[in-house]
C-alpha cells in the first residue's frame, strides 16, 4: 500500500472516530430521535439531508475559516 493511500485511510478512520464522539456528545433525547439511517448519514456522509440539519440545528456551527 502506498504511503499516500495509507494516510488517506488513517484520516478517514480518524474522521469516523471524531464523528462517533460527536454523536455520543449529543443529548440522549436528540440521539433517540435520529433514525438508524440518519445515524449512518451522520457518521459516513459528507452531505446531509435538510431533515437531519433541522434535528441538529442547535448543535451545528459554521466551519472555521
Amino acid at each position: 500500500m502506498s504511503d499516500k493511500k495509507n494516510k488517506k485511510q488513517k484520516s478517514k478512520s480518524e474522521e469516523l472516530k471524531e464523528r462517533k464522539e460527536a454523536l455520543q456528545a449529543l443529548p440522549k433525547t436528540i440521539r433517540e430521535k435520529l433514525s438508524e439511517e440518519e445515524v449512518n448519514i451522520f457518521l459516513h456522509k459528507e452531505v446531509w439531508p435538510e431533515s437531519l440539519f433541522e434535528k441538529l440545528s442547535d448543535f451545528i456551527f459554521p466551519p472555521e475559516k
